[in-house]
């Protein structure tokens, strides 16, 4: 089954693991928050496969893009004007936004692919900011050793820092910013965690890189 197909098919799913895991989402949303203090007031940037807007809403981001219709309406439901279209090729004209916001990066067919389109639709001096789960650290690993029984995991490609930098680098962004969450098992995380500077430690990783 496609990708899509799946996540039309399982939005309930999808929706509810955010309700059953609170604190870990909100370890997220505080470590990308962070990312975003020191962009400029008044901009404008996207979502790319920004699911139902469980990001989006509370970053305060209003447009971006799913291709997942039943997706989009709960993200539509949440203020964000959805634009159906893939990482690998944006619906838009070069130079349109400040920044770019990835936090689906293990569904993407094509990452390099996608940072490319990213830094296409950037300005001068935007930035792209990614969250995702390093391959390397106790989450992505768990998911991994399940991923057969798993109707969103099955398809998924987990990334190494390493790995995102270096395609970060190879299609031109610069000055590199990381910070980390989730230090433990998913399963004993039970407060919301401040992000840390760096990544080696914690399972969900951000980097906020620059468009020269």
């Amino acid at each position: 089954m496609a990708t899509t197909e799946v996540f039309d098919e399982h939005v309930s799913q999808y929706e509810q693991w955010y309700e059953d895991h609170p604190e870990v989402y909100q370890s997220e949303i505080l470590a990308l928050q962070e990312q975003f203090l020191e962009l400029p007031q008044n901009i404008r940037g996207i979502e790319v496969g920004l699911g139902t807007g469980r990001f989006s809403e509370p970053l305060g981001i209003k447009e971006g893009i799913e291709p997942s219709v039943e997706m989009a309406k709960k993200a539509f439901d949440r203020g964000v004007e959805i634009m159906k279209g893939k990482a690998e090729h944006l619906p838009y004209a070069a130079m349109q936004f400040d920044f770019v916001l990835f936090v689906t990066i293990c569904y993407f067919k094509n990452l390099k692919k996608a940072l490319s389109e990213a830094y296409r639709v950037l300005k001068p001096d935007g930035a792209i900011i990614i969250g995702f789960l390093d391959r390397e650290q106790s989450v992505a690993k768990a998911y991994m050793a399940k991923r057969d029984r798993s109707n969103f995991y099955k398809t998924a490609i987990f990334h190494s820092v390493n790995q995102v930098e270096q395609l970060l680098k190879n299609v031109g962004f610069r000055n590199l910013k990381y910070n980390q969450t989730l230090f433990g098992n998913l399963e004993d995380i039970k407060e919301v965690q401040i992000p840390k500077t760096g990544y080696g430690m914690g399972s969900f990783v951000t980097v906020k890189a620059v468009k020269p």
